[in-house]
């Protein structure tokens, strides 16, 4: 359940090419992917991670306040769905690999109010192993769904296959 060292760096990169100072992360588990994004962060940036497991959120709290940059951690115990509604934005990238069947719910609070126009978004788990090519399951639905969503979306530019998203949006000042 764990983003491995690969990916943890990647998404390190990505904050530090993308020159995010505001991150919004779904999903702790123990902190590892958390630990890198704010690894990259600059000096006052700050990472949201939204997660519901207690158990887990105690492990990732003690390695956040071991880390030299956890001061930038910010981590919020509960659910993802009703928390996101009291994040204020903009966001500058935001981290989604939590439940599967809310990454829907997620990506549309994110591109729909949150994120910043030429924001990142990145999805985990998008390939879900290859059973998004014939879905049986529910996790493996709902992530066929949201890449189908996103592909179809014209303000969204594709990165890596439905991995990472730049996200242009018009916002009505």
């Amino acid at each position: 359940m764990q983003v491995g060292s690969v990916e943890g760096r990647f998404l390190k990169l990505l904050v530090e090419l993308s020159g995010a100072k505001r991150i919004l992360e779904f999903g702790t588990f123990t902190g590892y992917s958390t630990l890198m994004m704010a690894s990259g962060l600059p000096e006052g940036g700050v990472l949201y991670t939204l997660d519901r497991d207690e158990v887990t959120n105690s492990i990732a709290r003690k390695y956040f306040a071991r880390a030299p940059y956890g001061s930038k951690i910010r981590p919020v115990l509960s659910e993802a769905k009703e928390t996101m509604k009291s994040i204020e934005g903009p966001i500058d990238l935001a981290f989604i690999d939590a439940d599967k069947t809310g990454y829907e719910v997620y990506y549309e609070e994110v591109v729909g109010r949150l994120l910043r126009s030429g924001g990142l978004v990145v999805l985990d788990n998008t390939l879900w192993g290859g059973t998004v090519t014939d879905p049986v399951d529910e996790d493996s639905k709902a992530i066929d769904a949201i890449n189908r969503k996103i592909a179809k979306n014209p303000r969204v530019r594709g990165g890596a296959p439905h991995l990472c998203y730049r996200v242009k949006l018009a916002r009505k000042r």
